[in-house]
């Protein structure tokens, strides 16, 4: 999943890891409300490191929710367009917040956490699930406008519970799971891309999932705060781990061709503009039943004015976020997210153009400083995901 717009909060709160990432030598930046780690070593190391072997990232400014009650797969198909009720325990869906007009509010990741109970031999009863639970992570920037929106939209019949004493770490590359089965005694050997468990590890209870937002394989792990340093030490004792900032977060997800909430996805946007029709599945796209659902249809089935596409860009120069796109004299769009490839050594971008000009190999010019650059659209994402998806 994503992460968020740049803080304009005037109070700045702190990560449970704050004097951790200080004392590893991390330059802190103010970042969705809180001060967040932008680098430690420097950007493109720690970019290359996550690549070739593992880094662990503090992500613990997203909001972490659970939504509980016999109806909560029910009530939250309401808001998702995503398929929820049959999304089985232990399986996670990338899904979007949408409102009326078919906006995107936020994209979070939705997990099936419905907890499995075991039988007692000796009091002869059989294991059996619990009751329903979806654990869902938004983006930091956006959780506390999504809790709102959670609130006055759920059925009061299903709980809504605020994570907000639990830290989230992420530990991302080709190395990660080496490490982590290290770690954890081989508890995820099994696991696949876009799977959860829950795991005591000693007195510490965490929720794993295999996901993450670089494109490589890679792990977020939920900790109740209070061990959050704890593990976080555990982890970087390993040869493969060191700590990674906010910095190689960004280019690792731009060469990923994700979306950044605020910059490539916001509430002028709607799912089909920014090539997110995956997450519409084909059944709740015909049921309909969520909120913005006639608005989408509408979209989807006129076409979209605009598109998000990747841009490759000649030369070293980057297009930052706000560029103007032409196709000769005129502009047909405009960058939300650009910087310097370290895996490609070139700049890349993503932004919306025209639906005419969005087909591979279209040739573009990017207005950077003055000057036009010649750009191409390119096919996403710029370098290919590596996620763990099984045998």
């Amino acid at each position: 999943m994503s992460d968020e717009t740049e803080d304009t909060i005037a109070e700045i709160e702190t990560l449970p890891l704050d004097a951790w990432h200080r004392r590893k030598g991390a330059r802190m930046v103010p970042f969705a409300g809180y001060d967040m780690p932008i680098q430690y070593e420097g950007i493109v190391v720690e970019h290359n490191w996550t690549r070739q072997q593992a880094g662990l990232f503090d992500v613990s400014h997203m909001g972490q929710l659970m939504v509980t009650g016999d109806k909560a797969a029910e009530e939250l198909e309401k808001l998702l367009p995503g398929a929820i009720a049959s999304l089985k325990p232990g399986k996670v869906r990338y899904s979007l917040l949408v409102n009326e007009d078919g906006g995107i509010l936020d994209d979070l990741m939705v997990t099936n956490a419905t907890p499995w109970i075991e039988g007692d031999e000796e009091a002869g009863t059989e294991g059996h699930w619990g009751d329903p639970a979806y654990y869902l992570v938004v983006n930091g920037a956006m959780k506390w406008d999504d809790i709102a929106h959670l609130r006055e939209h759920l059925d009061d019949d299903v709980t809504l519970t605020h994570m907000d004493e639990h830290a989230l770490i992420a530990l991302q590359g080709p190395n990660a799971a080496t490490a982590l089965n290290r770690v954890m005694r081989n508890v995820i050997d099994d696991m696949v891309f876009m799977e959860s468990v829950c795991h005591d590890f000693g007195e510490w209870p965490l929720r794993i999932t295999r996901a993450g937002y670089t494109g490589e394989d890679g792990f977020e792990i939920s900790v109740p705060a209070e061990f959050a340093e704890s593990l976080a030490d555990r982890l970087c004792a390993e040869i493969e781990v060191r700590p990674i900032g906010l910095g190689a977060r960004d280019s690792l997800r731009l060469e990923a061709g994700l979306p950044l909430y605020g910059h490539d996805i916001t509430t002028e946007t709607d799912p089909v503009s920014a090539n997110l029709g995956f997450a519409l599945s084909k059944k709740r796209r015909e049921q309909g039943g969520w909120i913005g659902h006639d608005k989408v249809m509408q979209v989807l089935e006129s076409g979209p004015p605009q598109k998000r596409v990747g841009l490759t860009i000649e030369g070293r120069m980057p297009a930052r976020e706000g560029a103007p796109i032409f196709s000769g004299d005129t502009q047909v769009g405009r960058i939300t997210s650009g910087g310097f490839s370290p895996t490609l050594e070139r700049p890349i971008a993503m932004g919306y153009v025209d639906t005419a000009l969005a087909q591979e190999g279209t040739e573009l010019e990017v207005e950077v400083r003055n000057k036009r650059l010649p750009a191409k659209v390119a096919p996403l994402p710029f370098v290919p995901h590596r996620y763990h998806r099984g045998k």
